[in-house]
């Protein structure tokens, strides 16, 4: 089972566009991937249907570029701290909680932010985040055990 991929970000908005990128290099791969683009509720929809989805987004928490952020969502609501990480007008968490409400949050998400250093408008990565969004692929084709994970537990339902 191969886990769906949900890019999110606006790739002329600099680092915002590194779900994007991530997004080509993967697809290439072979993998299923959706680029939501700024609209979260194309997230939802494409949560719907999968038995294990990662989502990918640039974050800003003030933390260095390039540093990846793993949450995985598990039984509880998301902390209200996620909300802040986004830019869009329905919040990555609201929309996570949303697909939970509407019962097509997958078994597992794993959401991955990669906090960006450049927001304004124009096009390209910043080099700290380019070199992460390297690092991070690198990862995931090396073998699906190798997607960097957390520790946050899964409730069966």
């Amino acid at each position: 089972m191969r886990p769906r991929v949900l890019a999110l970000g606006n790739p002329f908005r600099q680092d915002d566009g590194v779900g994007p990128w991530i997004a080509k290099q993967l697809r290439t791969a072979g993998l299923e991937v959706l680029e939501v683009g700024d609209d979260l509720t194309r997230l939802v929809e494409g949560l719907a249907g999968a038995d294990e989805a990662w989502v990918v987004e640039a974050v800003c928490s003030g933390q260095p570029p390039g540093t990846l952020h793993v949450l995985e969502v598990g039984y509880d609501p998301l902390p209200a701290a996620l909300n802040r990480l986004s830019s869009h007008v329905l919040s990555l968490s609201e929309a996570l909680e949303l697909a939970r409400a509407l019962g097509v949050l997958p078994r597992r998400t794993v959401v991955y932010g990669l906090e960006g250093r450049r927001f304004g408008s124009g096009e390209g990565l910043s080099p700290e985040v380019r070199q992460a969004a390297e690092a991070f692929i690198r990862s995931i084709l090396a073998g699906p055990g190798n997607a960097p994970v957390t520790s946050t537990p899964q409730r069966d339902t």
